[in-house]
């Protein structure tokens, strides 16, 4: 398998449709090969970003507005399967005023009492929903790491992003997704985003003794580059268990013995 080959079935892997021959063949060729392991993080940001795009929430208003539509346009529908009463257009005329100066009343008043509310008050009221939308999109996130979909998975781990405060949970959520997920690239995206939180020494423990628990090539030389670039020496010993370990992949061990050299 070429460098060709691999960035034309890249899609397919990332979307688990990749006959298992040949997605071996393809894991095989990216331990070896940086220009294509480069070439597949490209492809899996992107993937990892429209996982992540939401649907755009409508406003609060257009639940209001669009039944009173509803309402005004079944009137109408009756008044042209009644045409005798001609009174009905007047009727649904004024319905449809009533249900404006009503909306303009709730308006004025919201305004008046936005007024009226101390800009402490009105702080304090901000922070709290922040911290309530933070808790939210914690929350979202543990539940879709448990999602049968890898796409789902996916977006759960883009949520670490917008999290300001990564707690132990979510460290273990992570971590748990790393050693476990049955997607290769679900993985390599989560090990991604433990790098990224490598500053928490609970981050760091648990990537080093993930290293042992990985039998994908690809996650192992991702987790090596990711040893070798927090330059975590802890590491050496793992390493060289998994550089003896039966099974191990032959560019992976050579992989390894680098990173061992670049660690000592």
């Amino acid at each position: 398998m070429n460098c060709d080959n691999v960035k034309e079935q890249l899609p397919e892997w990332l979307n688990e449709q990749l006959p298992e021959s040949e997605r071996n063949l393809l894991e095989n060729h990216l331990t070896q090969c940086p220009d294509c392991r480069q070439e597949l993080a490209a492809a899996r940001q992107l993937w990892q970003r429209m996982a992540s795009v939401r649907s755009p929430e409508p406003r609060p208003e257009m639940r209001a507005r669009f039944y009173a539509m509803l309402d005004t346009y079944k009137k109408v529908e009756q008044v042209q399967h009644r045409p005798s009463l001609r009174r009905e257009p007047q009727q649904a005329m004024r319905l449809a005023y009533s249900v404006l100066l009503v909306g303009v009343g709730v308006a004025v008043g919201y305004w008046m009492q936005y007024q009226r509310t101390p800009t402490l008050a009105y702080k304090q009221q901000i922070d709290t929903l922040s911290t309530q939308v933070a808790e939210m999109r914690q929350m979202m996130m543990l539940s879709l790491l448990e999602n049968p979909s890898a796409t789902e998975r996916l977006r759960a781990v883009s949520f670490t992003k917008e999290i300001t405060d990564v707690d132990a949970r979510v460290i273990d959520a992570l971590l748990t997704t790393l050693n476990n997920d049955p997607n290769v690239n679900v993985r390599l995206v989560t090990l991604e985003a433990l790098a990224e939180l490598a500053d928490d020494a609970r981050v760091r423990e648990g990537l080093v003794h993930s290293l042992t628990k990985q039998e994908s090539p690809l996650v192992q030389v991702a987790l090596a580059d990711v040893m070798v670039q927090l330059q975590e020496k802890k590491s050496i010993r793992p390493l060289r268990q998994l550089l003896r370990q039966e099974g191990t992949n032959d560019l992976v061990k050579s992989k390894i013995e680098q990173s061992i050299r670049d660690l000592s």
